[in-house]
């Protein structure tokens, strides 16, 4: 019985034994693919390529060049760490003097270690040395930063999708940035509030473009999307207005216009900060109306005042709110801009807006550099 327990017991310790040996194995590949393990599995490996080559230069350098030497240098400039990268080169150094030696002298025949090998395989090394420093400086390793970047863009889209909306509402929205980037400095949050009765939706516009505006835009994103439906909608844009004032940016200031909408009624409430009007389509006369409220820029005075304009949105109304890209452009008047919108919005009165909001931005705005953002919000007949 006692001979039994034992070997239970033992049994027992061999499996704890081997489940902490495959958990501390997972946890460091899972830390070493994230970047925040050691890179020394990588190093190893990039230090066995180095006598590999030295061996197939020596055997035949004809089909395996001295200059091949840079492809553990350039695969190490991605992979390692700036301390295990100098290893490596100083491997890499030990290799070309070994070819050189058995090989000969440079002027016996092109098969040698030339002057031209040596500075070819130097500067890869440099180059290599420099992106490594810049990642160790930045903390973000080569293995997650594309990774963060996908994540960070993601977290925008998600950030702008507009909740779903009760029968006979349709809204949808489109937003392209400049340059044919993946981040912009144009974003929307937007929340379902009292009670889901109400739809609250803001457009914003950060000052610059692109990439150059992504990170402010990437932090207000999230910043405004917390205030939204936590205040009164006459509160979020004053509140806004004091976070941006508290960051102190260069170039702090932003334009946005904060829509209010009764999805009982269709009536709605429109606060601007420095934002371009929006447009109505009246069903009735087939006309587009600006609507706009009248405020500051984002970001420019504390204690700014926020004045709004309301109306409402009838069966068959549209409302469209959008960026400056849309309509402003050098040598041209904004007014010209709009009306160009209009117009080409006025093919959709017929048959629908479904799907327009991209459409309207290839036929209004295709090569323009800015970033630029529409939203469609449409009371359906």
């Amino acid at each position: 019985m006692a001979a039994g327990v034992g070997t239970e017991s033992l049994s027992a310790r061999t499996r704890k034994s081997a489940y902490r040996a495959r958990i501390a194995l997972r946890k460091s590949g899972v830390d070493y693919f994230r970047g925040d393990g050691s890179d020394w599995i990588a190093l190893a490996g990039l230090m066995l390529t180095v006598p590999a080559i030295v061996g197939g230069t020596i055997a035949s350098p004809v089909w395996c060049a001295p200059a091949m030497l840079v492809l553990p240098i350039v695969a190490g400039g991605l992979l390692l760490r700036p301390a295990s990268l100098l290893g490596l080169y100083a491997a890499a150094a030990t290799g070309l003097i070994v070819e050189s030696i058995v090989l000969g002298p440079y002027t016996q025949g092109p098969a040698t270690v030339t002057p031209g090998t040596v500075l070819t395989v130097a500067a890869c090394g440099f180059f290599g040395l420099i992106i490594a420093q810049f990642r160790a400086r930045v903390g973000v390793p080569w293995r997650r930063g594309g990774t963060m970047l996908f994540d960070l863009r993601e977290r925008i889209r998600v950030q702008s999708a507009l909740p779903r909306l009760p029968k006979h509402w349709h809204s949808e929205m489109a937003l392209r940035p400049a340059g044919g980037q993946s981040f912009s400095g144009d974003f929307v949050v937007a929340a379902r509030t009292n009670g889901g009765r109400t739809l609250e939706v803001v457009l914003t516009d950060v000052s610059g473009k692109g990439m150059d505006a992504a990170s402010r835009a990437l932090l207000l994103s999230g910043a405004f999307g917390g205030l939204l439906g936590s205040l009164p909608p006459h509160g979020f844009l004053p509140a806004a207005n004091g976070y941006l004032l508290r960051q102190d940016w260069d170039e702090g200031f932003a334009t946005s216009i904060h829509l209010v909408l009764d999805l009982d009624s269709g009536d709605y409430e429109l606060l601007s900060a420095g934002h371009l009007p929006a447009l109505q389509l009246h069903a009735g006369s087939g006309r587009w109306e600006e609507k706009s409220g009248e405020g500051p820029l984002l970001g420019v005075y504390d204690g700014a005042q926020f004045d709004s304009c309301k109306g409402s949105l009838a069966p068959g109304d549209v409302l469209m709110l959008f960026t400056d890209g849309l309509v402003e452009a050098s040598g041209r008047d904004i007014a010209e801009g709009i009306d160009r919108l209009t117009g080409e919005a006025d093919r959709y009165v017929s048959c629908g807006f479904e799907g327009a909001a991209w459409h309207l931005i290839e036929a209004v705005a295709k090569d323009v550099n800015d970033d630029r953002a529409l939203l469609l919000i449409c009371h359906d007949a």
